[in-house]
């Protein structure tokens, strides 16, 4: 099979290809023997990401990757297998009759068409549960809505060209909506979570209720949040109020305080972004000082403002931004051991510069993990919700055995600040992307003009204002995304993903940030000033 393996940032590669016939072949043959150091393989219209866990995993992807174009090609012709998921729909969509309009056939016609054919699940996306399945009629194939509506409501089927979904949750939509179902398409509780995954085939089933449970294979009961079948919490969830158990009590917080932990990589394919801590060094420093293991939850702070109250003995630390902080008035810094006795208060001041503070207690905080991770994705909803007075986050035991034991540890830059030679705004390095026919000439001078960090920046994106990147215009097809992924949008403002980024996008991505200075753009607030500034890797 003919594809293009390209470098995408320091720890991932996009492979392009020439249809999405192709995609689906070579996800196909990756799902062969996948090398311990790849995290996420997420098909897309015309590419294939694969993302690895760190830069030193790059080479054998890239062999492997190699390897499955080959297989690939053999496997072209091959029908998809397995078991048909069928979906009953209510056919009552208010873009049916639009849809028969615009093919020229009667609305029973049209239905006939969408629920006579198996379809197969490509690629996921946009959203948890979001599986975009092909094989629609070409009779049918009407293209999206001029205008996307602001709210396309939960279970919705619709269409748009050559491809068909139903959408899992609430969500604004470009597509045509055909009916409605009741099926859950994505359920944390449920394994696998999304009913639909890439190469699942599906039915549609003309049903005057549409009310259906998932099919059996896939097991587990609907979602009740935070709680148990008896409405219990369950156990480790954020709950208000006292409880028993080390713990840390919200007394107050700033304007954001999550719980955020290494992510929940490996779902990609299926729509559920990896998410984690914005600041990946500052989050591993603080669980370091504590002993824990990386992969511990820690509390991520947006510009201070926190105070919690320890249940227990504990030990924490702060690292990230740098705030003024005391333990029941008694100063304590940062980067450090600090013993919290019971019921001691641990009061977090206002970051002078910088977004973001960690904080880590010996043994973790340890709230209820959703599918395999307790960090809250603000683009997705997963994960604990943001914390308020009054709740109680508890505390995992500590980890055995002993750890060494520092006064201070020297943190060589101060998040936020600026560094020696850095005059005008803080300056990170993009390594360019394989997407150059997308820009016009002058695009990389353009790029590296003072910006600045816009207001609407959060964890899912910094958004920089300033000189315009020239562009074609349009839309390419949708591709994956990596953490520092440099998006240019058609009013040529850069997006910078971060951690809660989608899992896909349709603007071109003209470069991607060192994995260092994307931890260094998570703390830049809005106001600061930035210069990107092309480099190649070494």
């Amino acid at each position: 099979m003919t594809g293009a393996v390209h470098g995408f940032g320091e720890s991932a590669l996009l492979v392009d290809l020439p249809d999405l016939a192709a995609v689906r072949s070579l996800h196909r043959a990756l799902a062969v023997d996948v090398p311990p150091g790849v995290v996420d393989v997420v098909p897309a219209a015309r590419t294939v990401l694969v993302r690895c866990a760190a830069r030193g995993d790059v080479a054998d992807a890239r062999a492997w990757v190699q390897e499955a174009l080959l297989r690939a090609s053999s496997d072209d012709a091959r029908p998809p297998t397995g078991p048909v998921v069928e979906i009953p729909v209510r056919y009552d969509g208010p873009d049916l009759d639009d849809v028969a309009r615009w093919a020229g056939v009667s609305v029973e016609e049209v239905v006939a068409r969408h629920s006579g054919r198996v379809y197969e699940a490509a690629f996921g996306g946009f959203a948890p549960g979001f599986t975009y399945l092909v094989g629609v009629d070409p009779l049918i194939a009407a293209p999206r809505l001029a205008t996307p509506r602001t709210r396309v409501p939960a279970g919705s089927v619709a269409l748009a060209g050559e491809l068909t979904a139903v959408y899992p949750g609430e969500s604004p939509g470009g597509w045509r909506l055909l009916g409605r179902t009741d099926v859950e398409m994505f359920d944390v509780d449920r394994d696998p979570p999304a009913l639909v995954a890439p190469g699942t085939r599906v039915r549609f089933v003309p049903s005057r209720s549409a009310v259906a449970a998932a099919p059996a294979r896939h097991g587990g009961e609907p979602s009740t949040g935070a709680a148990d079948a008896s409405g219990e919490p369950s156990p480790g969830a954020v709950v208000p109020g006292p409880g028993s158990g080390p713990a840390l009590e919200v007394v107050a917080t700033g304007p954001l305080v999550l719980v955020e932990d290494a992510g929940r990589p490996g779902l990609a394919a299926v729509g559920v972004g990896p998410s984690g801590a914005a600041d990946r060094s500052s989050h591993a420093l603080a669980n370091r000082l504590v002993g824990n293991p990386g992969s511990a939850a820690t509390l991520e702070v947006a510009l201070g403002g926190l105070a919690l109250r320890s249940r227990g003995t504990a030990t924490v630390a702060l690292a990230g931004a740098a705030v003024p902080a005391t333990v029941d008035g008694t100063p304590v810094g940062m980067n450090a051991p600090v013993r919290v006795p019971d019921g001691a208060v641990l009061r977090l001041g206002q970051a002078a510069r910088g977004l973001r503070t960690y904080v880590a207690v010996r043994g973790g905080m340890v709230p209820g993990a959703v599918l395999g991770s307790r960090s809250r994705d603000v683009l997705s909803g997963l994960g604990p919700a943001p914390l308020h007075p009054g709740d109680r986050v508890p505390v995992g035991p500590p980890p055995s055995g002993t750890w060494p034991l520092v006064d201070v540890a020297p943190v060589r830059h101060v998040p936020g600040a600026l560094r020696p030679g850095e005059r005008a705004g803080a300056l990170l390095e993009v390594l360019p992307a394989p997407r150059d026919g997308w820009f016009l000439p002058g695009a990389w001078q353009a790029l590296r003009a003072l910006r600045t960090v816009s207001a609407d920046s959060d964890r899912v994106a910094l958004r920089l204002d300033g000189q315009a990147v020239p562009r074609r215009a349009g839309e390419l097809p949708s591709e994956g995304l990596v953490r520092g992924a440099v998006q240019i949008p058609p009013d040529g403002r850069p997006v910078v993903f971060l951690a809660d980024r989608p899992v896909t996008g349709g603007y071109p991505v003209i470069g991607v940030l060192r994995e260092d200075d994307v931890d260094r753009a998570a703390q830049l607030r809005p106001g600061d000033r930035v210069v990107l500034r092309a480099t190649r890797l070494a």
